[in-house]
């Protein structure tokens, strides 16, 4: 099974850093493709970062869909780009938050999502909304971490984070944690030992439902919202990223 896992961002060792957390739980005979987007903006923090990485999270996708990979995930928790990538791709697509909302909403009753910054949050209640979810959310915190700390050894960010959850579990009566932010997936197993909650990381999360998908067959359907896209011309640099076939 090949897993094509794209970080919409262009920062390289957050993708090193994703890779490795996807390749850690993925099963025996599960190759994960890590990609790392070639155009965009350095990390992804609200509506203005999404919509500037959508042209090179789809060309990736496109070009991982003429490879004839298995499955897609989009490794950056607002889901950058889910509906369009799922319209470009007959392969299933996994965004990693709403993939972390659903393993929460599996094994709690309330969680609460803890992410970076607070322009984040609006983005997330929407998800949230948008999947169904937003009633079995305690609520939505910011760590105040700009998602590039999470790069540096030498921030307070795993601190900062830690302390988010306390309150989250105190405050909102959470029965588990939702990490916020791709860049966080290395921090979950030893704060979920800190704090005695289940703390989901949504990359394990979205491979462990991407390769599920893939198990019994499942592709993306073709017959409504996610039908491809059809063809017309596309200006300038855009005419780069359309869709293929």
């Amino acid at each position: 099974m090949r897993i094509h896992l794209v970080n919409p961002n262009t920062t390289r060792s957050m993708t090193d850093k994703i890779a490795a957390a996807a390749r850690a739980v993925a099963a025996p005979g599960t190759q994960i493709l890590a990609a790392t987007s070639a155009m965009g903006p350095a990390s992804i923090e609200g509506h203005y970062d999404d919509a500037l990485a959508l042209p090179g999270l789809l060309a990736a996708i496109g070009e991982a869909e003429a490879q004839g990979v298995d499955a897609h995930i989009i490794a950056c928790f607002d889901d950058t780009g889910l509906d369009a990538a799922r319209t470009l791709a007959r392969a299933p697509v996994v965004g990693i938050g709403e993939a972390g909302y659903h393993m929460a909403s599996l094994v709690a009753h309330r969680f609460s999502v803890v992410t970076t910054l607070s322009r984040s949050i609006p983005v997330i209640e929407a998800n949230l909304l948008r999947s169904g979810l937003d009633r079995r959310c305690s609520g939505v915190r910011a760590s105040e971490v700009a998602v590039l700390e999470l790069e540096d050894p030498a921030s307070d960010a795993r601190s900062r984070i830690s302390a988010e959850i306390g309150r989250a579990v105190r405050e909102d009566r959470a029965e588990a944690i939702v990490l916020g932010c791709a860049g966080m997936a290395d921090l979950a197993r030893a704060l979920g030992e800190e704090h005695g909650v289940p703390v989901i990381d949504g990359v394990a999360s979205a491979v462990a439902l991407a390769e599920g998908l893939v198990r019994i067959g499942l592709a993306t359907s073709k017959a409504g919202a996610y039908a491809p896209p059809r063809p017309k011309a596309y200006a300038g640099r855009l005419s780069d990223f359309a869709p293929r076939g």
